[in-house]
């Protein structure tokens, strides 16, 4: 095994010392919590009664003699999301592991789960990143019963995973297990989905086309098989260390995946009765530096540099966009899965998926292979993978060399050799852009600007051939603040249009993109945002904007300073349409205290954490030249 990067090291010791004293607050308040007896130890007759009066005979007789752990499970299942419709059977695969063990297990509470492809382009989408920190709290709610000794968190999608992971490790104490349901086998080919979306969006197919492509694609229980955001999600819980080894993307209807929901609940109950494997101890700076890597060299999300800002903040450690940036420097991107490649999730796994990736970040030096997970001491368990010989659930060593190159490449021959995840910063403030998917000669760009605050605006201007010319397209009072970060995902076909009739085209904008950000360069998360005074309320229609992605900056050229210039106020219309309707009302509070994007646009911890750095980084001999590679 080589040794560590030292760009990661030297990144690792960084958020350590800006983590200080943030983490050692909160070991210090899991360790008070730690130091009690097991719910049922501490409840009253009357409180412990109520815990269990509903369950079976042979339950409550278990749970009277107040010996055996309890785990408690708190799931977010509704059959709205396809990922997450298996979970229906899932509460009675883990009771009957738990009695195997001679435990017991109860569904502790459940969290809501919207599903970003229903509410794409819709008011509801206004409202899903602040379901985020609505699950964190649901599941604050449904472990305060304190009547557990560990944990299992039954979830796979977009804000659904960062939000159990939130509001878990607020009870750390305990030894928390994720279990995920697993893709849908695969449907049309992604590339042809896209072709039909395209023609969709330029009028050239009718709405019924469209939607029997959309079936074709989505078509049966399971997460899309896209690598958006719900599949990084999975591939970031392995990374973690909170997942069984190579769970994430084995279909649900499979007895393998019922095997694995039981072989989770038995190493939640066995980590309780060792006493072992906190959720505080298992997440630490390492974990985050490990679950950032991962999702830089998988091509992953956008939406993940504002989730994992928040993720890390509720274990007490500070990350931010210039640190992301600089591990994405050194971080060889080793998969190609849709929208950075043709294949999608399920031929991922058929190459080599997850535990080929950790194998080849940890022995090449890439991640921390020393953290502690749910399996123990060190990495190694997750170089291997399950499957089912004679009824029995065994783990078998995973491939060593990738079964196709196209999809899965070694660290020593990557795809490129630095991540998909890039910082932009200049005069309009600071953006993330995903560039694995986006072709060098699109890496930069420079138009001018059109102005929009409302996607239906800039759609409307697309339809009418307003847009078809260099441009840069500029979206904004889309921050968190605004109106809860929406995605604006529905963009995507129109700016690919325009892309391919030969034109230079860029996208910037307070608001998100998606798992799904594509080919077009798209500066997103733009913060401040402008609605809290960012420099995107100063640009105009015809300013020229440049996006370098290659080196970095986000600027306009020859505008001036933008600051003298009277802010643009956001229209009445858009601000009462943001504010009330589909439930947006019952959020005004979160627009109110909400942090800002770079800070993980939370409620849960709104204070400001830190300042991030904005100081040019010196040349390092182990980190690639993007230029060049580019």
């Amino acid at each position: 095994m080589k040794p560590l990067n030292p760009v990661v090291a030297e990144i690792t010791d960084r958020i350590r010392a800006r983590s200080a004293a943030t983490r050692a607050d909160y070991l210090r308040r899991m360790d008070a919590a730690s130091g009690h007896e097991p719910g049922r130890a501490k409840l009253s007759c009357a409180n412990w009664a109520h815990a269990f009066a509903g369950q079976t005979i042979a339950d409550k007789l278990t749970m009277m003699a107040g010996k055996a752990p309890n785990l408690g499970v708190v799931t977010a299942y509704n059959d709205m999301l396809s990922a997450h419709q298996p979970f229906e059977r899932f509460p009675e695969v883990i009771r009957q592991a738990a009695r195997e063990m001679g435990a017991t297990a109860q569904v502790a509470g459940g969290t809501p789960a919207m599903c970003d492809g229903v509410t794409q382009g819709r008011p509801g989408m206004e409202l899903s990143l602040f379901s985020r920190d609505v699950i964190a709290m649901s599941t604050g709610v449904a472990l305060t019963h304190d009547a557990f000794d560990a944990a299992m968190m039954l979830g796979v999608c977009d804000k659904i995973v960062p939000g159990l992971f939130m509001g878990a490790l607020a009870f750390g104490h305990l030894p928390v297990v994720f279990a995920p349901a697993g893709p849908m086998p695969s449907g049309i080919p992604n590339a042809e989905k896209a072709r039909v979306r395209a023609e969709y969006a330029q009028g050239k197919v009718d709405r019924q086309t469209l939607l029997e492509s959309e079936i074709g694609s989505y078509h049966s229980p399971g997460t899309c098989t896209f690598y958006g955001t719900a599949n990084s999600n999975q591939m970031m819980m392995e990374m973690a260390g909170l997942h069984m080894p190579s769970t994430a993307f084995v279909h649900p209807e499979t007895g393998l995946r019922d095997a694995l929901t039981a072989a989770a609940a038995k190493q939640a109950i066995l980590l309780a009765s060792e006493k072992r494997g906190r959720m505080a101890d298992v997440v630490d700076e390492r974990t985050i530096v490990n679950m950032i890597v991962a999702l830089l060299a998988t091509g992953g999300s956008t939406n993940h540099a504002i989730h994992l800002a928040a993720m890390a903040r509720s274990a007490g450690v500070l990350i931010d966009w210039t640190d992301m940036d600089r591990l994405s420097s050194a971080t060889p991107l080793l998969a190609r899965v849709y929208p950075n490649g043709s294949a999608d999730v399920n031929a991922f796994q058929a190459a080599g998926g997850t535990a080929f990736v950790i194998r080849e970040l940890a022995e090449n030096g890439h991640m921390h292979a020393d953290v502690t997970t749910i399996m123990g001491e060190g990495v190694e368990a997750y170089y291997r993978e399950p499957t089912m010989q004679d009824g029995e659930l065994v783990w078998v060593d995973g491939v060593s060399e990738s079964l196709d190159l196209d999809i899965l490449r070694p660290a020593s021959d990557p795809f490129q050799k630095d991540g998909g995840l890039r910082l932009l910063q200049g005069d309009l403030g600071r953006a993330v852009i995903k560039v694995s998917a986006v072709k060098p000669e699109h890496r930069i760009i420079e138009a001018p600007a059109a102005v929009f605050e409302t996607q239906e605006a800039a759609l409307e201007a697309f339809k009418a051939g307003e847009l078809d010319r260099d441009v840069v397209v500029v979206l904004r009072f889309q921050g968190p603040r605004a109106n809860g970060m929406p995605e604006l995902h529905s963009l995507s076909p129109a700016l690919s249009v325009l892309q391919d009739k030969g034109f230079r085209v860029a996208f910037v904008t307070d608001g998100r993109m998606s798992g799904a950000s594509g080919k077009t360069p798209a500066a997103i998360h733009v913060s401040p945002e402008a609605l809290a005074g960012g420099p995107l309320a100063h640009v105009r229609d015809g300013d020229v904007i440049r996006l370098d992605a290659v080196s970095g900056v986000l600027t306009t050229v020859g505008a001036g300073d933008l600051a003298a210039r009277p802010a643009a106020a956001r229209s009445e219309e858009h601000a009462a349409g943001s504010a009330w309707g589909y439930g947006r009302e019952l959020f005004g509070a979160f627009r109110q205290a909400v942090s800002t994007a770079e800070e993980g646009a939370s409620v849960c911890f709104a204070a400001p954490t830190h300042a991030p750095e904005h100081v040019d980084v010196p040349p390092d001999p182990n980190v690639v030249d993007r230029a060049v590679d580019a």
